[in-house]
């Protein structure tokens, strides 16, 4: 094993001409244990794409994993699609913008038509992007919560969902028939925008999210003193978060100066995760100067969002439970309160997630489906609602992991609507 890893490490060395990639390999260079763990492996491609450590090697991500990642997607989608066409995004984490342009290139050599968003967007704008555009697929460039080391790319099938296991095995077949460095074709970016291959998207499809997000609103709260201090986790929501709390009329918003912009290094919060308490820090910390009503943060590609409150004396983080039963409580008893519940409403949650949410429900004469870990399954059930013409049914859906969506824009977790 140690022989075949290391003939593969010289390969790299030999064809690799991405200078990062380059870099790396040098600075391996008779580490035999970190060679080892570069490339002892493939990264494995499975329902939620790649995730892993930036860095050069097999097991790693980089430009050459991401391309021939994107290649078996390509082969994939035009075996399968008549002129596909694929939307990609990406969040704020370190060479997310470089792995989605390279995604783009490869596609375009391969004659799909790329849609590119030209700036760090967040995840449920891509899963409303990819029906939006009639797309065949969606590759979002991110790795959510994890440490800044990591990155990842996620694919999206036509229905802006997370690719099914099978489709995503099918995919998976196609990357290991590709050569990692012969086998993918490449075009050249600059060119395939001046030619069309690749188009940016334009700003009136996150416009048309917004205006979709704020359909979901039940009350109007303009002209409250709601006082919120907002984090993005130098990620993907500042700017879109910020322009819906405007829009709903929360005109008292500071927002976390040292966490406002992207930055993929996370300087301020080793784990960018809004489940746990250190990514609040500089939120409390702010909360000092300008006392607030709840504190909210959502995590660097903005699907998850988290919230804490003033308890006793103390920030108290809602958990995803909890907040996943006030959301239903709150919906369901407004709906009702204004006469405006549809008729046999129906919630979705996770099988891991509280049967407390299932009491709610009950109260309020709203069937309950319980499904899979993974917000896919969500997205392929609300799909099915509305292929049978009972969309309209549909309430609200979580997880535990502070994942939620209301409305049938997306059809991955959105922390912009939460």
């Amino acid at each position: 094993m140690a022989n075949d890893v290391n003939a593969l490490y010289n390969l790299w060395v030999k064809k690799a001409q991405d200078e990062s990639v380059k870099k790396s390999l040098g600075e391996l260079s008779g580490d035999d244990k970190n060679i080892y763990e570069c490339f002892y492996k493939n990264l494995e491609f499975g329902t939620a794409g790649l995730r892993g450590i930036l860095g050069a090697g097999t097991n790693r991500m980089n430009v050459y994993t991401v391309g021939k990642a994107t290649q078996g997607l390509a082969d994939y989608v035009n075996a399968n699609f008549s002129s596909p066409k694929v939307v990609i995004g990406y969040d704020s984490r370190i060479k997310s913008d470089e792995f989605a342009k390279e995604a783009a290139k490869v596609l375009a050599a391969n004659g799909v038509k790329v849609f590119l968003f030209p700036t760090l967007i967040p995840t449920p704008v891509v899963s409303f992007a990819v029906r939006r555009l009639n797309c065949a697929s969606g590759i979002i460039i991110t790795a959510s919560h994890n440490p800044s080391k990591y990155n990842g790319y996620k694919c999206y099938d036509a229905n802006g969902y997370q690719m099914t296991d099978e489709a995503s095995q099918k995919v998976f077949e196609y990357i290991g028939k590709c050569d990692i460095f012969d086998g993918v074709k490449r075009a050249d970016f600059d060119s395939s925008v001046e030619n069309g291959s690749i188009e940016y998207v334009q700003d009136s499809i996150t416009d048309e999210f917004i205006s979709l997000v704020l359909k979901q609103r039940i009350n109007d709260v303009t002209g409250t003193d709601l006082k919120v201090i907002y984090t993005p986790l130098n990620g993907a929501g500042n700017r879109i978060v910020r322009e819906v709390l405007k829009r709903i009329g929360v005109n008292n918003v500071k927002v976390v100066p040292e966490q406002e912009n992207p930055d993929g290094n996370f300087p301020t919060c080793s784990y960018p995760n809004p489940e746990i308490r250190e990514a609040y820090d500089r939120a409390v910390a702010l909360s000092k100067q300008y006392p607030a009503d709840i504190l909210l943060a959502t995590d660097p590609d903005s699907d998850r969002v988290g919230a804490a409150v003033w308890t006793d004396g103390d920030w108290r983080l809602i958990s995803g439970n909890e907040m996943g039963v006030l959301m239903l409580y709150y919906i369901l008893s407004q709906k009702k309160e204004k006469g405006t519940l549809p008729k046999d409403p129906l919630a979705i949650k996770t099988i891991v997630s509280t049967n407390l949410y299932n009491a709610v429900g009950e109260y309020y004469g709203c069937e309950i489906v319980e499904l899979l870990t993974g917000f896919k399954y969500i997205g392929e059930y609300i799909t099915a609602l509305e292929k049978k013409g009972e969309s309209d049914r549909f309430v609200m859906g979580y997880e535990e992991s502070y994942g939620y969506l209301s409305g049938i824009h997306a059809r991955d977790k959105d922390a912009v609507v939460g």
